[in-house]
Formats: C-alpha cells, sequence, structure tokens
C-alpha cells in the first residue's frame, strides 16, 4: 500500500512546507527528545523541540459559527500527535512555524496557563461559558504526561466548580480521573474521546503518535463507567478511507458507554491541503487520487474549503451519503441518548454567596 522508501514513520507531515508569513528560516534550540509511543513502531528520529511561551491570555474566545463551542484553551500549541489532517496545523504558522513537520516537531509549551485560567475565572465580569481544552490541538499529548498544566488546569476548573470540556485522543485523560469525577458529581463536565477509526492500520496512517484504538476505547467505557459523559467525535470522516466504518464505530461506542456521537468530513484548509496530497501519494498511492477526488467533491470541487456552514459537513452526493449513514447509525444505537448540560450554578454560588440566598 504504501511507499516505503519515501514514508517517515512516526510522523503524520511527510515533509516541511514554508510559513507563509515568514520568509526566514528561524533556528530553534532543542529541549528534549521524545520518540513515538506507539507500540512497535519504529519512529521518526528527528528531535522534538519544547519551547516555553508566556502568553498574556490563555482563555480564547471562538467566533467561528459553525466550530460548536463558546471559548477555548490550549495549554500547548503544535501537537506531537501528527495527524496529517489536523485543521490546526495552519495556527502554527502565527508563531513563525511551518504547519507541516514543524507542527509535530516544534511545541509551544504555556506552563503559566494555570495562572492565566485562575485570573480569568475570578474576573468579576466572567461568566460561567463552558471553556473547552483543547479547541485547537491536543491538551492530553505526550508531554502533558510529564508537565501536568492540564491537569493543574482542571485543578483549578474544578476549584470553581466551573463548567468544563475537553476534547481528545490521548487514554493519558484517565490520568485524571480523580478529578474528573469530583466534577461530573458536579455536572460541570464533558469528555469528547476522538476515535476516526477501529482499524489500528488505519490509525497508524493517520495518527501515528497518538493512543491506540484499543486505549481510546478503554477510555471512553471508563470514563462512561464513571458517570462522566462521553461523547466520540468521528473527526473527520475521510470519503473511502473510514467512511466505511460509520455504522460498527458508533455500535461500538454505544455498547462501552458513550453518550453521542458527532462528526465532520474532512476539510483541507490553507497548507493541510498540500500536506494532505503529499501524505496521500506516499503512503496510500493506490487509493490517493480517488480519496482526493471524493474530498473535492464534499467542498465545491475544491480540497481547500472555508465557506461557512459547508466546512464541517460538506455537500453533495458523497457528503449527503454519509450524513444519512450518520443518522441511521445514531437512531439505531443512541436513540434516547444526549449529552447533558453543563450546569454554571455552583460557579454562581461560589463567585457570588449572596446567590445562595435565592
Amino acid at each position: 500500500m504504501s511507499n516505503a522508501e519515501n514514508h517517515i514513520k512516526g510522523r503524520g507531515a511527510q515533509k516541511r512546507v514554508h510559513n507563509r508569513f515568514f520568509e526566514l528560516s528561524h533556528e530553534l534550540r532543542d529541549d528534549f527528545l521524545n520518540y513515538c509511543e506507539a507500540e512497535g513502531e519504529e519512529a521518526d528520529a528527528n528531535k522534538t523541540k519544547y519551547i516555553d511561551v508566556f502568553p498574556k491570555t490563555f482563555v480564547n474566545k471562538v467566533d467561528s459559527p459553525d466550530v460548536g463551542m463558546g471559548y477555548s484553551a490550549n495549554p500547548y500549541q503544535g501537537c506531537e500527535h501528527g495527524c496529517v489532517y489536523c485543521y490546526a496545523r495552519n495556527s502554527h504558522e502565527y508563531w513563525g512555524y511551518g504547519a507541516g513537520l514543524d507542527f509535530e516537531r516544534t511545541i509551544l509549551v504555556k506552563k503559566n496557563a494555570p495562572e492565566l485560567l485562575n485570573k480569568k475565572l475570578k474576573s468579576k465580569s466572567w461568566e460561567p461559558n463552558p471553556i473547552i481544552f483543547s479547541g485547537n490541538t491536543d491538551c492530553y499529548q505526550p508531554i502533558e504526561r510529564k508537565l501536568e498544566i492540564t491537569r493543574k488546569c482542571l485543578e483549578t476548573m474544578l476549584q470553581w466548580k466551573h463548567p468544563t470540556g475537553i476534547i481528545t485522543k490521548n487514554a493519558l485523560v484517565l490520568r485524571d480521573l480523580d478529578i474528573l469525577k469530583e466534577m461530573a458529581q458536579l455536572n460541570i463536565i464533558s469528555v469528547n474521546i476522538s476515535i476516526t477509526s477501529l482499524s489500528e492500520a488505519t490509525r497508524r496512517l493517520l495518527e501515528p503518535r497518538t493512543a491506540s484504538i484499543k486505549q481510546r476505547l478503554k477510555a471512553v467505557e471508563v470514563l462512561s463507567e464513571n458517570g462522566i459523559p462521553v461523547r466520540v467525535m468521528m473527526a473527520p470522516i475521510i470519503p473511502s478511507l473510514n467512511s466505511h466504518e460509520i455504522l460498527p464505530l458508533v455500535k461500538k461506542v454505544s455498547e462501552l458507554g458513550a453518550k453521542n456521537v458527532s462528526y465532520t468530513i474532512v476539510r483541507l484548509n490553507g497548507q493541510i491541503a498540500t500536506i494532505f496530497e503529499d501524505w496521500a501519494r506516499k503512503t496510500i498511492p493506490d487509493r490517493a487520487d480517488r480519496i482526493l477526488n471524493q474530498i473535492a467533491e464534499c467542498h465545491g470541487g475544491r480540497l481547500n474549503d472555508s465557506q461557512w456552514g459547508r466546512r464541517m459537513k460538506g455537500e453533495g452526493t458523497i457528503a449527503t451519503q454519509i450524513k444519512n449513514t450518520m443518522e441511521i447509525a445514531k437512531k439505531k444505537y443512541l436513540k434516547n441518548s444526549k449529552m447533558p448540560a453543563l450546569d454554571g450554578k455552583h460557579y454562581l454560588q461560589l463567585k457570588n454567596p449572596q446567590m445562595r440566598l435565592f
């Protein structure tokens, strides 16, 4: 299937791409070396760089009308998981790096995130709008095991009893089960686990440094058993690559206790179209043309689609088939199940004790 001679194992992107905003390259210091944790997988031997940054704010307002969140918080910029399709790759260019291998090899670390978060939550003007961790890059990527920035942020959210969401594809989320269980008792937590396939072979190609499918399914089961509401995100669905797995995937996660399943159709915005096409030609050359053509068919004939309303779910025959199949799967396996609305009253009462009188 793949062209082993050209394929960089353990990485999603297969090449560096230039930063559209910078003509000059930047020399960076090596801080740590971290190899792929996937079982038995020979990883790319290039060093992953971790660089401390010190932003003035941590909680970001999300203005996109079709994303489904109002505020996000990202302890890290860049993501070593290396998912080749990741929409967040383009954001790395604003930091002076490329959207290809730079996105996976140069991780910016916000060690002051917990302090900034606490400052935000104690602000008089702040309302209990749910804050979603990993709106851009995964808050449980490999370096989190060592730095525990996400865990410290969750401790802050629990201290303030504030509505919280998590999006991740790493089973490391189970490390923080003690905090999540307390939050669940207050109905202030929901967890979204990204599972794009039930095939480990597909996972290794698409998402080379993520937790295995077995580990992610276990995370869904353990979280659900402990009363923590879980939504599985089949995001993205890629025509002719994982689109045939909708029914079996929804069936499997429903059996493990997931309350809902959401999806997006892959969109290759900005530099990602170039990165994805290069990846497809090197890793699945026998299917590359078919997959690329079907993706374009879902997005008005282009790989790069930024049109509101269409970019997340697509349009046309293939997109309609995917939508219908997902609806059938949810009616069959998740008929009366839904995610609970998060509760903001605990935060308001803590912030303003006089409200307890009402």
